[in-house]
């Protein structure tokens, strides 16, 4: 029986509580342990703190693992949980993405003010997000549109649009399936033509290596088709240097043995964009990944990279 109480460290919001709470939840059950077993300990991030310009300017995705991570570093913490989409590609020494649970609904959703459809929105209407891949897509579809920064939690951008903000914005369905609030989706996207962050909908436990206490404990509850497609994701955002500058989307789906790769870079606009699919076995998920990643940044070249940094 465990002992010593393993503490879960996460950020505060109430999605990031929630997702944290559901981990809990799986080791109780996967190793019959009571619930003061485990201590969910809120952290504070820089991402969380920072509110007043985009993350793109801020610091990128790091900003939302960094204190967490070195609470664990630190000892103060014994694993961390993380949405899948804001995870650096490169993680500090001695740290490592341990597990995945399975993978919720991977779209995003439209919530209108007033209008249910992002495409029935009136013409200069403001759409508020803090996604710069969102910003794209939008612009793809709606160049028309004024897109304006929206940061916070879910409960902030709600309160921003009935104040009139802007007439709309866009979440992740999986972020309201979890919050028991997926009614207040006024539409719901289609992946092909609205395609998803490159690790949306999938928790992730990040731990220190070689931990022979927590290691073991986070395998039981690891869903190892997420897990492989996430690496292939993971490997295309690592061979473009993707980050919160780059607006980036892809999808990884599995069947049997097999996967299925998508992935789109654009430029900021929506006005520029290079695509690619692929497919092979799930073993070679990684390498399908970065061959991918390889081959939309040869096809773009540097200059769409560097043109909007």
């Amino acid at each position: 029986m465990q002992t010593d109480v393993v503490k879960i460290g996460t950020r505060g919001s109430a999605l990031a509580v929630a997702q944290a709470a559901e981990v809990r939840a799986r080791l109780m059950a996967a190793h019959g342990l009571p619930e003061d077993a485990f201590e969910i300990v809120v952290i504070s991030t820089s991402g969380d703190q920072i509110q007043d310009r985009p993350l793109s300017q801020a610091g990128g995705k790091g900003l939302f693992t960094k204190e967490i991570e070195e609470a664990m570093l630190d000892g103060r913490i014994d694993l961390a949980v993380h949405s899948s989409k804001d995870m650096p590609t490169v993680l500090p020494d001695g740290l490592e993405i341990s597990a995945f649970l399975e993978r919720e609904d991977v779209r995003d959703v439209f919530i209108g003010r007033s209008i249910a459809r992002l495409e029935d929105l009136p013409q200069g209407a403001k759409l508020g997000t803090s996604s710069l891949r969102r910003q794209a897509l939008v612009l793809r579809l709606r160049p028309d549109l004024e897109v304006g920064m929206f940061r916070g939690n879910v409960q902030t951008r709600l309160r921003k649009l009935d104040e009139g903000v802007a007439e709309g914005t866009l979440l992740a369905l999986a972020g309201l399936n979890r919050l028991g609030v997926p009614h207040i989706a006024t539409e719901i996207m289609d992946p092909e033509r609205f395609p998803p962050a490159l690790g949306q909908g999938a928790i992730c436990i990040e731990s220190r290596i070689g931990d022979a206490r927590i290691g073991p404990m986070i395998a039981a509850i690891h869903h190892p088709q997420t897990g492989d497609a996430l690496l292939c994701e993971r490997a295309f955002l690592g061979a473009l240097d993707g980050s919160c500058r780059t607006p980036i989307a892809g999808l990884a789906r599995i069947e049997g043995d097999m996967l299925r790769f998508s992935g789109l870079v654009l430029t900021p606009d929506g006005r520029e964009e290079h695509g690619i699919e692929t497919e092979g076995r799930v073993a070679d998920a990684v390498r399908l990944g970065a061959e991918a990643g390889a081959a939309v940044r040869e096809k773009a070249g540097t200059r769409f990279f560097d043109s909007w940094l």
